[in-house]
């Protein structure tokens, strides 16, 4: 009796082992398991711009250019400096000279000293080395010209950056905007897909027990379908827009999520100001060209007047050969052996320049007229985009106002039809067509706060100014 008891106690003890084990390798197993991915945090239409801002390469393109523009104007203040040139040579020649000029060219080299009337293929060494300082003390404006027409392309390229900005900034914004309502599409999809479902199964009931005509339930399903198409497209409306804020983000399609807090309620319109046109980073970027091609022309205007260099120079050169024509040893010459200095002040005025530089004063004149001209079109489409911004504005705020009027009706009209239909006094059709246009009302109210929302944005976007649409938006 005592040996059962301890085989029962033994067996006992087995199997808890047994489950304890069992309890620790199922553990472990869940614990080894990858946990999922967390979820993407949702961004607000205020981080998605900035988002936009820090990673579309078009804005770091333009950046890049202004830094490019700004390293210009550095290189134009190095005119003011002195110039210095270092020389050294070493040459094996022969030394024949004769008397005579030779116009300037590129193709002889110089040989000095006097003619030996000599023609000999013999050579000796020669050498040089030697220093030339030269700086232009004064030059009628010239440099400074140069320089405020390098940071008049700076203030051109700058102005160019903000124009790249409000780009992105309201494609990215719009994008927002655009999956903002095809969620809510999808939404309002959805709740048509269950009111159709639901019906169908009613109906369906109904036909099994020969209450209705198998007709109600076939036209049931075919709603049902419809139904469900439509948010196959809404999700794919969805899917598209997220790819689109994406691309701008330069994030993966998966990371993308939005949080439109108070983007889904009616905006106070009151609140976005007006702006000049000549404000819009078009126009501005308009002035800057006019800026810059004004510089360039009085660069020109500066540049035929007389140029003075200030030079010194210091050398040394030496040969194998002495004026009575006698030649030294093997390695004579590789050494500099007379020295010479100079001072002296140069004068230099290229007379028949004007002819040219009238020229390029026409180029520019012409091009000054070209952006003034488009200067003129900046301001008059901006001003035409911000009366058209303003009449979508309006009207979508009008559609806001009626949409709600638009649901309550749709509402009561399902209703009516389903407690028609249920009673037999109506046909599946009213049914069909009720839940139809209910769902399309509630597409169309959701979307009408965010047309609101588009308008503004369009205003914002017109005027070249975002800010009082985020600040608006809660960023």
């Amino acid at each position: 009796m005592r040996t059962r008891s301890n085989n029962i106690a033994v067996t006992a003890g087995l199997r808890w082992r047994l489950v304890s084990f069992g309890w620790a390798i199922l553990a472990a197993t869940i614990g080894s398991r990858p946990t999922a991915a967390q979820e993407p945090l949702p961004l607000t239409v205020g981080q998605a711009v900035q988002q936009a801002l820090d990673k579309y390469p078009a804005v770091r393109s333009s950046l890049e250019q202004v830094s490019a523009a700004s390293a210009g104007i550095n290189l134009a203040r190095t005119a003011y400096l002195p110039r210095a040139d270092f020389l050294g040579q070493a040459n094996r020649a022969t030394h024949n000279n004769v008397f005579g000029l030779v116009l300037p060219q590129s193709v002889l080299p110089t040989i000095s000293g006097p003619a030996q009337g000599t023609n000999s293929l013999s050579s000796v060494w020669g050498s040089a080395v030697g220093t030339l300082v030269s700086w232009e003390p004064f030059d009628f404006g010239f440099r400074q010209a140069a320089v405020d027409t390098a940071k008049a392309t700076r203030d051109r390229a700058s102005s160019e950056v903000n124009v790249t900005k409000l780009q992105v900034s309201t494609a990215a914004a719009d994008a927002f905007l655009t999956i903002a309502a095809a969620q809510q599409t999808v939404v309002a999809a959805r709740a048509g897909v269950e009111r159709a479902r639901v019906l169908d199964e009613v109906i369906g009931t109904l036909a099994t027990n020969q209450l209705r005509p198998g007709a109600d339930a076939s036209r049931s399903r075919a709603e049902l379908a419809v139904a469900r198409t439509q948010e196959i497209q809404a999700e794919q409306a969805v899917d598209v827009a997220r790819a689109a804020l994406a691309q701008l983000l330069g994030t993966g399609v998966e990371s993308i999520a939005i949080e439109p807090g108070i983007l889904l309620q009616l905006p106070p319109v009151s609140e976005i100001p007006g702006q000049a046109a000549t404000q819009h980073p078009l126009a501005m970027a308009g002035q800057s060209a006019i800026a810059e091609v004004k510089a360039r022309e009085k660069e020109i205007d500066r540049s035929y007047y007389p140029r003075f260099y200030l030079e010194g120079s210091t050398y040394a050169r030496g040969t194998g050969i002495q004026p009575d024509g006698r030649v030294g040893g093997a390695a004579s010459g590789l050494a500099p052996n007379t020295q010479n200095w100079a001072l002296g002040l140069n004068i230099t005025f290229p007379a028949f320049d004007w002819f040219s530089l009238r020229a390029k004063k026409e180029i520019e004149v012409h091009n000054e007229r070209s952006a003034s001209a488009k200067y003129d079109q900046v301001l008059q489409d901006v001003n035409g985009a911000i009366a058209k911004a303003a009449a979508v504005l309006q009207g979508a705020i009008r559609v806001a106002q009626n949409t709600p009027i638009q649901l309550e009706a749709a509402r009561a009209t399902e209703q009516q039809a389903t407690a028609r239909y249920r009673t037999g006094l109506g046909n599946i059709s009213e049914v069909a067509e009720a839940q139809r246009l209910l769902t399309q009302a509630e597409i169309d109210d959701a979307l009408a706060r965010l047309g609101v929302w588009r308008g503004l944005l369009g205003i914002a976007a017109a005027q070249g100014d975002l800010t009082p649409f985020l600040n608006l938006a809660g960023k």
